[in-house]
């Protein structure tokens, strides 16, 4: 099984990297990144559908695919010529979430026998379009930053802190580990771990902001102090444990170990989604606001 699982890590790393790479060089900033998304977003919210299965909640399955596509495509509207810039970068997701969420009352109002589980439904309907469509939304939302110039190495920088992090968490957690984090969440994680995923995401943050992208753009007049790529580091990190335990906490609430078993050794794709999409907004801030 360990050597399946670092097999797949080996493959998606080289694929993910083949991906960014063909990107980083497109006339069209996101066009290489745009079926990734949308694949990631309907295995995604056939999960989140499974996971709610296994405690017999089953809300309507097609403005949960349909949306969770729609918010993550309306992020590309404003680089159409002439389709809502007035919106701004986030104006066409949150129009496509509250678009959807319209279609989801209307699909309950359809079906409705009496009362029940409708206000349960509704609200899986709703966490799994922000969860998987909103969440998701933010990593191409750093691919667009400063017009695309710098989306490559925002996204590289994400997923090298995140990684990062859960590799050092999981070495130093199996090595020196002794004091439980969240033993009935999930019973493997300790503080050791913690502070060893959060030095792992440190210098992951130094390497992406002091030698790859630096390599990615060497003309490049911005850059990160110090204090920028060590509060990265530490926000990032701690954003994607976050994530991982909110997985976590989904999962355990609905009685199940993994989100699907179809990638051995990982899971599905939101157990490896999962430090990712709450570490996203986090990574889209530290951008924005300069932080790096």
């Amino acid at each position: 099984m360990l050597s399946w699982r670092l097999l797949l890590g080996v493959l998606f790393a080289a694929g993910l990297a083949g991906l960014c790479w063909a990107d980083f060089h497109a006339q069209t900033p996101g066009i290489w990144l745009l079926p990734l998304g949308l694949a990631l977003s309907a295995l995604a919210s056939g999960e989140m559908l499974r996971l709610f299965a296994s405690r017999n909640l089953h809300p309507l399955t097609w403005p949960i695919y349909l949306g969770n596509a729609f918010i993550f495509a309306a992020n590309y509207a404003p680089k159409v010529k002439g389709v809502g810039e007035d919106l701004g970068p986030f104006g066409w997701p949150m129009a496509a979430l509250a678009l959807t969420a319209i279609a989801g009352f209307a699909g309950e109002l359809q079906r409705y026998s009496g009362p029940g589980r409708v206000t349960e439904q509704l609200a899986a309907t709703m966490l799994s379009l922000v969860y998987v469509g909103i969440f998701l939304s933010f990593t191409i939302q750093l691919r667009f930053l400063d017009g695309g110039v710098w989306g490559i190495p925002a996204l590289v920088s994400l997923v090298i802190v995140v990684k990062m992090c859960d590799t050092g968490a999981y070495t130093v957690g199996r090595l020196i580990g002794r004091h439980k984090m969240t033993p009935l969440l999930s019973p493997g994680k300790t503080f050791e771990g913690l502070a060893g995923g959060l030095a792992f995401a440190c210098f992951g943050s130094w390497l992406a902001f002091e030698k790859l992208i630096p390599l990615m753009i060497p003309n490049a007049s911005r850059g990160a102090p110090a204090w920028g790529w060590l509060g990265f580091g530490v926000l990032v990190g701690l954003a994607g444990v976050v994530g991982d335990l909110a997985e976590s906490l989904l999962k355990r609430d609905l009685g199940q170990k993994d989100s699907s078993g179809w990638m051995p050794g990982f899971g599905g794709v939101l157990d490896v989604l999962d430090s990712v999409l709450l570490a996203a907004p986090v990574a889209y801030l530290c951008w924005a606001l300069k932080l790096v």
